[in-house]
């Protein structure tokens, strides 16, 4: 099994950030799952690439040749995919994983996981979406969705499959457990 983690090229301001993602690279490898993520060396993504790599796991990464160019690539990685752009990069990790959780980190890891829950309510695939609500990191967006669901623009079931949790023994039972609901237009 591979999961794509989405995360933060900065670690942020809280020693919980780094210290989660520590923790997760540590169990993905202990449970001999494979880390798909951004192929970079910063931030929450070296920190867990590291993680996992020194825990005896496999990682992969994926990157765009005009991030690798800057330096930004993680030099030892199992694999390193160097594509074109961002939507190939996504599109890579999305085939390559078995599952997506989002960490705590900015834009681009809202984009991703929103990008991947959305083919999931369209049924492009029947991945489970995981956030690591680290330190209740994601407790707005969690109130957002659910008042995108209370509103009408959001189907309950849609809302519900979103797997939220805070650490990674629940993280990754839920992951197993998880049974995809019908599509959108189902």
């Amino acid at each position: 099994m591979n999961i794509a983690v989405f995360c933060g090229s900065s670690s942020g301001n809280l020693a919980i950030y780094t210290e989660g993602a520590e923790k997760l690279g540590r169990y993905l490898a202990e449970n001999d799952i494979g880390l798909v993520y951004g192929g970079g060396k910063v931030g929450l993504m070296g920190v867990i690439a590291d993680a996992v790599l020194a825990a005896g796991g496999e990682v992969y990464g994926v990157i765009p040749v005009s991030l690798s160019t800057k330096e930004l690539a993680h030099p030892g990685l199992t694999d390193l995919q160097v594509v074109a752009d961002m939507h190939e990069r996504k599109a890579a990790m999305a085939e390559m994983a078995d599952a997506f959780i989002a960490m705590p980190g900015g834009a681009g890891t809202l984009e991703e996981i929103f990008e991947a829950w959305t083919w999931a309510q369209l049924g492009y695939h029947t991945k489970p979406c995981a956030f690591y609500n680290l330190d209740g990191f994601f407790d707005p967006l969690f109130a957002m969705i659910d008042k995108m669901s209370q509103s009408g623009f959001v189907k309950p079931m849609h809302a519900e499959m979103l797997i939220r949790r805070q650490t990674p023994e629940e993280l990754l039972a839920a992951i197993h457990a998880y049974q995809p609901p019908k599509h959108k237009w189902a």
